[in-house]
């Protein structure tokens, strides 16, 4: 147990947490670690899926509260931004409470798949502390300013339902659900063609942040997917009622 770990497997990259009995609060080297592993399957082109997920009750509790104010490396908007434009699909697995920063890395993610019995909050009023703003950006583009206030301003704890009902979570299914709901979806995304998924998921992004054209490399994607073998196998795959053998070319 310690530093969290990533393990890939063919198209499937995952980052677990384990400090299970410290609620997998994290610490500034599991910061650095975990933008090294970000780091890593951005480089690895194989990787289509990155799986957050974590050991133990808690999904995450944050930041080490008691390391506020400690000078850090790689700070904590940093993981959360290079996990949202990380080149994979993201999703967190969170089989258990997640708390302050800990909700941004999940919102940060492109899905959320929650058991029924999770909850979150985010004390950062309580604490005194003023949130980063690409944080902030992230709950207003994903949740809504109204929802955004309401957990900020507040510290307001919402379980699961309420949790889905506001859009924090994409999935929301019952515990012992949680593993074979995660394979179905990366098993559907890995089926992709890589490029339109890799480019829209970028793309949609971008959307989000309210900066459609500041990236030039995606209308280069698109026009390069518009000439691709992919694009060919995918339209005559769906003529012939058959699976297609997408190559990323």
């Amino acid at each position: 147990m310690g530093t969290p770990l990533l393990e890939i497997e063919n198209a499937i990259a995952t980052i677990t947490l384990r400090r299970p009995e410290k609620a997998n609060r994290l610490t500034p080297e599991d910061l650095i670690a975990l933008a090294d592993h970000i780091n890593t399957v951005n480089q690895d082109a194989s990787v289509l899926v990155l799986q957050l997920k974590a050991n133990g009750k808690t999904f995450c509790a944050g930041y080490d509260i008691a390391q506020l104010g400690e000078a850090k490396t790689v700070g904590f908007d940093q993981v959360a931004d290079a996990l949202e434009t990380a080149r994979p699909v993201t999703m967190a697995l969170i089989q258990g409470g997640v708390y302050g920063g800990a909700t941004d890395l999940a919102l940060a993610c492109d899905f959320r798949i929650g058991a029924s019995h999770i909850e979150m909050f985010m004390p950062a009023a309580r604490l005194g502390l003023h949130y980063y703003p690409s944080g902030m950006q992230r709950y207003v583009s994903r949740l809504g300013v109204n929802a955004a206030k309401r957990l900020f301003l507040t510290a307001e704890r919402l379980d699961a339902k309420e949790m889905k009902a506001i859009g924090f979570l994409t999935h929301l299914v019952e515990p012992e659900e949680l593993p074979d709901t995660a394979v179905e979806l990366t098993t559907r995304l890995v089926g992709m063609a890589p490029m339109a998924l890799l480019g829209m998921k970028q793309y949609l992004n971008l959307i989000a942040q309210g900066r459609p054209t500041e990236l030039d490399a995606v209308h280069a994607t698109i026009k390069k997917i518009s000439l691709s073998s992919d694009l060919i196998e995918g339209r005559s795959a769906w003529l012939e009622k058959r699976k297609p053998l997408f190559t990323g070319k």
